[in-house]
């Protein structure tokens, strides 16, 4: 069984926020939740939903997070049977495509920003329907509106455009209007670009054209948790920073070689991001994956032997590594390198590749967090921001960004405690990076800087350029042909804490006894259990003669038997069911045949070749069409062929 879990700080803190305004005792309405990377932000919907409920002030929760990979996680949030138990709730939540009826008769759905934008009037009748708690996950995402912020109105015209984010901020705003109470989540209160925050209070700054969060306004609560009280609670784990120097030389558009330039020094200069760029792409960039790889290696080898595991068992706990590449085509290229690295029997399960192109990447990534293989993920940007995987305890940043709120999500994967690794003491989060001024100037506002100012964007020079989050994904500059790199020395760097920061980070959780399973999972789970019975029904039938052939329907019969269900469960489609209709579909199937509600569809034209057919056949010229019990007829021909 295990241990009780504790509350921490920040989320005893929320506790006592909504119970406030579930008794009336307040008026605020809007939460604010900035929680250092680590913390337990993901606990927090489920504790405000809990109490919420309870009381009667809300009867949906909606959760919207930033990317699809993280929706199973948010469910998992509302599963977790030990929660279930510690905050006395029966919630369940599940991850909902943009369909009719988001809920399926649970308490509430999660979806994306992406599937917001694509259907904003379905969510907003849902929300009209039903007082619902809002939950806005990476708040950060989501720039401030013209339309609502003076700042944001006065700047020229091609900043106030309508790109993907401020897209996203459009659809999100008619629900934070309508929503009865709002939770708004986040790992840091600044965006790269200098914009302000959709929906969060801002008041002027102490610098000169620089506002902040208002802490203080009315009907607001805000909550924060530091990097430093998490690592005196034992939330998160401390730090420590491998730094890998180098040189690099290039080849710039008009031909001419530039180069050899160092990464490191104290301040970035013209040469930084291109001698960065050709890093991350030559050898250098091996030169720093082949350290990290190392350092799993010997961290995974040191807890077997501590366990007395054999040298290639698998177990919970051992330590994994997560590569972030800087573009997908030099992530298939670590890819091919790190499975060098591993014998080859192991290599395919052992090492990963998760991007916006591999099909099967919500399936990998959901392994990687869950499972003991694969040990070695790479990818781009769909694992920075809010994974959950506790075994990740060393990182590859083999990335060119340096905006400070994407370097910290990045960071915060190596920082999550797993339970399965042994003692808080014996455990530390370790990064390797290439050793620019950049990441050396993130280091240090990271340990120094609260993160919570907005600064008005500049103005755009004649010609315009790319906004500054938008620059920080894109190579350096245009017509760069890397030619060749080396490392240099290599230095550590432990992060001490600092003062208190605005961050986020997902729960300590100790391991769990039993696994559970996502509300989504289950519907698919059982979504396919149905359509196989009806296929075994459907070759069954064929077998025994109570259908036509296959010659004569094709694979028309299973999609006629599926019509005849879905009729039989008073027209409603397998994807629309609840799951207590999903269940109740398949105790009807385990007790019925399909084929003695045939009349169902007897009239439908759909199917009335189908069943003219079924009406007129007869066997073969010299074939009888005896009983199927008597043994004869299609399947004694079937006899004659032999077996398959």
């Amino acid at each position: 069984m295990a241990a009780p879990r504790q509350l921490r700080t920040h989320q005893r803190q929320l506790a006592g926020i909504v119970a406030a305004i579930a008794s009336g005792a307040t008026e605020v309405r809007d939460i604010l939740a900035a929680v250092t990377p680590g913390g337990g932000k993901s606990l927090l919907p489920v504790i405000a939903a809990a109490r919420l409920m309870q009381a009667g002030l809300v009867h949906r929760v909606c959760w919207v997070v930033p990317r699809d990979s993280l929706r199973q996680q948010a469910e998992e949030a509302f599963a977790d049977p030990t929660w279930r138990i510690a905050l006395d709730h029966g919630i369940s939540v599940r991850a909902a495509e943009n369909a009719p009826d988001p809920c399926r008769g649970l308490e509430g759905y999660v979806t994306t920003y992406q599937g917001i934008a694509a259907a904003p009037a379905l969510h907003l009748a849902e929300f009209r329907h039903h007082p619902t708690l809002l939950v806005v996950d990476e708040i950060h995402h989501l720039p401030a509106l013209p339309d609502t912020d003076p700042v944001a109105a006065r700047g020229p015209a091609e900043e106030t455009e309508e790109d993907l984010a401020g897209a996203w901020s459009r659809a999100l705003l008619p629900l934070l209007e309508c929503s009865a109470v709002r939770l708004l989540l986040s790992g840091t209160l600044e965006r790269a670009d200098g914009h302000g925050i959709l929906w969060l209070p801002y008041r002027a700054g102490s610098k000169a054209r620089t506002r902040e969060v208002d802490l203080d306004a009315p009907g607001w609560a805000v909550i924060g948790y530091s990097r430093a009280q998490a690592l005196a609670e034992r939330a998160v784990l401390p730090v420590t920073f491998g730094a890998l120097d180098g040189e690099a030389s290039w080849r710039i558009q008009e031909g001419h070689e530039v180069g050899p330039h160092r990464l490191s020094g104290f301040y970035p200069n013209e040469t930084t991001r291109p001698a960065l760029f050709t890093a991350l792409r030559t050898g250098f960039a091996e030169t720093l994956l082949r350290e990290a790889f190392l350092a799993t290696r010997a961290l995974r080898s040191g807890r077997r032997r501590e366990r007395g595991l054999t040298r290639n068992e698998d177990a919970s706990g051992l330590g994994k590594l997560l590569v972030v590449a800087p573009d997908q085509a030099t992530a298939r290229h670590y890819l091919s390198v790190l499975r060098g690295w591993v014998p080859p029997e192991q290599a395919e399960a052992a090492v990963g590749l998760a991007t916006s192109e591999s099909p099967d990447a919500p399936h990998l990534l959901a392994a990687f967090r869950l499972r003991s293989q694969p040990s070695i993920l790479v990818t781009v940007a769909m694992a920075y921001e809010g994974l959950d995987a506790p075994e990740v305890t060393v990182v590859a940043a083999l990335t060119h960004i340096r905006s400070r709120p994407w370097l910290e999500q990045m960071v915060a994967r190596a920082t999550r405690i797993d339970p399965a690794a042994g003692s808080y003491e014996t455990q530390q989060a370790l990064v390797y990076h290439p050793d620019d001024p950049l990441f050396g100037r993130f280091r240090l506002r990271m340990e120094t800087e609260q993160g919570t100012l907005a600064r008005q964007p500049r103005l755009r020079r004649a010609g315009g350029v790319l906004p500054l989050w938008l620059r920080e994904q894109l190579p350096p500059r245009e017509g760069i042909t890397p030619l060749q790199s080396n490392a240099l020395t290599l230095s550590f760097h432990t992060l001490a804490p600092g003062p208190d920061l605005a961050m986020k980070r997902p729960e300590v959780e100790p391991g769990q006894d039993n696994l559970f399973e996502a509300p989504s999972v289950t519907e698919r789970r059982l979504r396919g259990r149905i359509g196989a019975m009806v296929a075994s029904q459907a070759v069954e039938d064929e077998a025994m003669l109570q259908a036509p052939r296959a010659r004569l329907t094709g694979p028309g019969l299973y999609h006629r038997y599926n019509a005849i269900l879905k009729r039989v469960m008073g027209n409603r489609a397998r994807s629309q069911m609840m799951l207590m209709e999903l269940e109740a579909t398949i105790g009807w199937l385990e007790r019925n045949r399909i084929s003695d509600h045939g009349h169902l569809v007897a009239d439908d034209p759909r199917y009335a070749w189908t069943a003219r057919k079924r009406r007129d056949w007869r066997p073969p010229q010299g074939q009888s069409q005896a009983p199927a019990e008597g043994g004869s007829g299609q399947a004694a021909a079937a006899g004659k062929r032999g077996t398959f």
